[in-house]
Parts: C-alpha cells; structure tokens; sequence
C-alpha cells in the first residue's frame, strides 16, 4: 500500500535543497533560461535540470517558450501555499514568546 503525500511534501522537499533555493531567489528577480541559471553556480547543465526539474514537480516553478528560449518562472501561488501552511504556526510561537518575555521580565524584578 502506498502512502498518499501531502502536495507541501514536495515543496519542502524542494525547499531544502540551498541550491534550489538559490535558483527560487533568483527566478523572484524574473524568469531566467537554464544558461543563465547556471552562472551563479559551479555546477553542469545535467545537474542545475535536475534541480530544475525536482523545483517543477514542486510546483514552484514553471516552464515556457520563448522562441528559442525555454524560460522558467517562479510560481508564487506555490510559495504562498508553504508560507500559509508556516503561518498558523506564527500565532502559537507568539504567544509563547509573550510568555517567555512576561516570565523574565518577573524573574528580572525578583532579582
């Protein structure tokens, strides 16, 4: 029986890699060939397609045809998928700051 995986299961997966969130930073500046992705990076086109593909399976990035050119371009809606699942988080670590700063600024008093 195979195990069913949540969409956010590839987006992380992607996001983990600092060399495919490189490439996310620099598609956030506008799309970008293949060529020019690769610049930054001491690493072969064979490599920079497979980081390429594994960011496309994601979700997080998308392909297209510009005559000669095969451009790739963020997806923000993927982004913002990842980043609406991390918020409802943000609220529970607040508070717990909240807590954390009441906690010390009594234990400040004391002393």
């Amino acid at each position: 029986m195979a195990i069913e995986s949540h969409p956010l299961d590839a987006t992380f997966a992607a996001l983990s890699d600092p060399t495919r969130r490189a490439i996310l930073a620099q598609l956030a500046l506008g799309e970008a060939t293949v060529s020019e992705l690769m610049q930054p990076f001491a690493l072969s086109q064979p490599t920079i397609s497979k980081h390429l593909k594994v960011l496309e399976h994601a979700g997080l990035i998308e392909g297209g045809r510009d005559a000669q050119r095969r451009p790739r371009r963020l997806r923000a809606e993927a982004m913002k998928d990842a980043a609406d699942w991390i918020e409802r988080f943000r609220d529970q670590w607040d508070r717990r700051f909240d807590n954390l700063d009441r906690h010390l600024a009594a234990t400040k008093k004391e002393i």
